[in-house]
């Protein structure tokens, strides 16, 4: 007995890939799930693993916004996968919703004792501004916010077209704010524009996004380049018209440094995580932390701006660590997986020069202990949100520019046209040892 195709909701066109809206690359489509607070139940993760084996390759990406998306989307499975997808839950509250949900706060908002503040009910009414309010559906499936409660696992680097950050703690707390950037946490970060008490904190979201709509033209897409047209105190001005209360300032506020890698093994004592290799996940691994989630967890799975995964309130730690380890999950920092990002290369895309994902596999075993390091198979540097402490960039099959953060686009550039063995060879002295690149 056949059964009819479910119908899929419509979906405006754009490049950029959604749970409706499957993108076709040089390995099949890709169906992109966005997921709010990067939250994903037992259940859901099932309904995914099964998706992507029954209408796609079976290959599962974390990504850099705390989504999963599914690659190698067979032709003709399109609607049947949208369909498992919707039916599992893991659509937008309403129709139109699903490109805009891009609000990243972090994997432990609402379960870290140290935060300034749980952010978790902000978050839910941001969240439900972005999906109700039909106006905010014409923002770019790019447009991107932050809202950071001060957790000691945090994603900083990622610039946002609108970021909050929580200045103190308790109800009274003031949120700094700024736009097209992030909170500033280093010396010689740009500062934050102002400051809103945290009651204000859905108002101030409002208006930002409304302010937007209303000047952007339909090439100005996201935030900075709005900021090329109007100055940073003009837009100011123009945002304190359309709020009750006085926007505060800022001052020299700056952000503590989060803790690094703290993404992987065990945090507080009870919440798990590990990073699949190069954020790809089979659908059988997937099935297998939903499988873990249910019986040494809360039933469900939190994911990372790290491309890696968190199992939450994990009832006997040391024995989800030693599971995840077995599933071939990354679990801490001396690990090279757990230090080596890779695009998807010239084998799901057209534009990469290398296949990167094979090149970051070789070169795992050749990594010194404190490398971290980006591939990227052309310029765009999908994979990476921001500049990494070295990046090699494809110049052609095998073949790679090294290049050191610091300076404008990738950074200083170290070394040319290396292939993965004299890449390796290089990383594993100082670069202050190294002749002049020729």
């Amino acid at each position: 007995m056949k059964h009819a195709q479910p119908t899929v909701p419509s979906v405006r066109p754009s490049a950029c890939p959604g749970l409706l809206r499957i993108v076709q690359a040089r390995d099949g489509g890709i169906c992109r799930i966005k997921l709010p607070c990067g939250r994903l139940g037992s259940s859901q993760a099932r309904a995914v693993a099964a998706a992507a084996t029954a209408y796609a390759a079976g290959v599962i990406e974390t990504t850099n916004r705390s989504n999963l998306q599914i690659r190698g989307v067979k032709p003709g499975g399109e609607g049947a996968l949208i369909g498992a997808l919707l039916a599992a839950g893991l659509g937008a509250g309403s129709p139109g919703a699903d490109d805009v949900r891009n609000l990243m706060v972090s994997p432990l908002a609402g379960l870290d004792g140290s935060a300034l503040v749980d952010i978790s009910p902000l978050a839910e009414r941001i969240l439900a501004l972005l999906q109700d309010q039909t106006r905010f559906h014409a923002l770019s499936p790019k447009f991107a916010l932050l809202l950071d409660g001060g957790e000691a696992m945090a994603m900083l680097d990622h610039p946002h077209d609108l970021w909050l950050s929580a200045m103190g703690d308790g109800d009274q707390a003031l949120f700094a704010f700024g736009l097209a950037g992030c909170p500033p946490h280093a010396a010689g970060d740009a500062p934050a524009l102002a400051a809103v008490a945290r009651d204000q904190v859905p108002a101030l979201v409002e208006a930002v996004l409304a302010l937007f709509l209303e000047l952007a033209t339909p090439e100005q897409t996201r935030m900075r380049h709005l900021l090329a047209q109007y100055p940073e105190g003009d837009l100011l001005l123009r945002l304190q018209q359309r709020l009750d209360v006085p926007l505060l300032p800022a001052g020299d506020w700056c952000r503590p440094t989060p803790q690094p890698f703290a993404h992987l093994g065990t945090h507080a004592g009870r919440h798990v995580g590990g990073a699949p290799a190069l954020g790809r996940l089979g659908a059988a691994q997937l099935q297998a932390l939903a499988e873990l989630a249910d019986d040494l967890g809360d039933g469900s799975l939190r994911l990372t701006p790290w491309q890696s995964l968190l199992l939450p309130n994990a009832r006997h730690p040391d024995a989800v660590l030693r599971a995840m380890g077995r599933l071939g999950l990354a679990t801490g920092a001396s690990e090279p997986f757990a230090r080596l990002v890779a695009c998807t290369g010239s084998a799901g895309c057209t534009r990469g020069l290398a296949d990167t994902k094979a090149d970051a596999l070789a070169l795992a075993p050749r990594l010194p202990a404190d490398a971290v390091v980006h591939l990227s198979g052309c310029p765009r540097s999908c994979a990476a949100a921001h500049v990494a402490p070295f990046t090699l960039l494809a110049s052609g099959p095998g073949r790679y520019d090294l290049y050191q953060r610091g300076g404008a686009g990738f950074g200083r550039l170290l070394a040319r046209d290396l292939s993965i063995q004299e890449a390796g060879e290089r990383l594993a002295t100082p670069p202050d040892t190294w002749s002049s690149t020729p």
